[in-house]
């Protein structure tokens, strides 16, 4: 598919990232009474998660997952969730029964990622229906732990996998897999600074074989965010 694309200074983009996700939650809220969110980490974290906790949402209803998290304790400065909990969750207000954390901290990381994987599917359902992935994207094009000739982008059939060895400390992880994120009602994609504009314009305008691409070409529904 062609991706839309929303370029603007941060101000712009993250009042497009706002209405989109306010549009979308009261949408699906209205119609099956949840709303299904992966959320990445990272530098999106900072930009935008602040705004986005403050929008007039039944956070009741609204189910929080992460597309990916490093095998850190959950107050760990390199924590997807703890970042979310500091800027989103708690300022939000989010009730804890709708945070479903990926337990990355366990030393097993192939039984975390099938306990988070029945988890997702209990809520999303078999296959999970995600209404709203939220993804950055590297400078090599990666998306959640998915990284450039890595097995796990291969993956097709697990919901979530283990990584013991990513290319980008640190090494052990646990990653939704391309299918489940392509699968979205709605996929964004958002970055800032010239090194990640550099591989959208890429994947988009050269079609780099990047991560980043393999999502665009099987993404349902996917919108491209960037921050001048």
């Amino acid at each position: 598919m062609i991706p839309e694309l929303v370029i603007g200074d941060r101000a712009y983009v993250e009042s497009a990232l706002m209405s989109q996700l306010h549009t979308d939650a009261d949408a699906a809220i209205h119609e099956r009474g949840t709303f299904v969110i992966a959320l990445a980490g990272g530098s999106i974290a900072e930009l935008f998660f602040p705004s986005l906790a403050r929008l007039p949402l039944d956070w009741s209803r609204i189910d929080f997952f992460w597309v990916d998290e490093r095998a850190v304790p959950p107050d760990h400065p390199d924590s997807n969730f703890g970042e979310a909990e500091r800027l989103w969750l708690r300022p939000a207000g989010v009730p804890s029964a709708r945070v479903h954390r990926i337990h990355a901290e366990d030393p097993n990381l192939e039984r975390a990622a099938d306990a988070y994987t029945a988890e997702l599917v209990r809520v999303a359902g078999s296959p999970p229906a995600i209404d709203f992935a939220l993804l950055g994207v590297g400078p090599d094009g990666h998306i959640a732990s998915l990284f450039p000739d890595h097995a796990a982008l291969r993956e097709e059939r697990p919901i979530a996998v283990a990584i013991n060895d990513a290319p980008k400390p640190p090494p052990r992880r646990i990653t939704l897999t391309l299918p489940v994120l392509a699968a979205s009602r709605r996929v964004v994609v958002a970055a800032q600074g010239e090194a990640k504009a550099e591989i959208v314009r890429r994947t988009l305008w050269r079609s780099a074989a990047t991560p980043l691409g393999l999502l665009i070409a099987r993404a349902r529904n996917l919108r491209v965010l960037l921050v001048k």
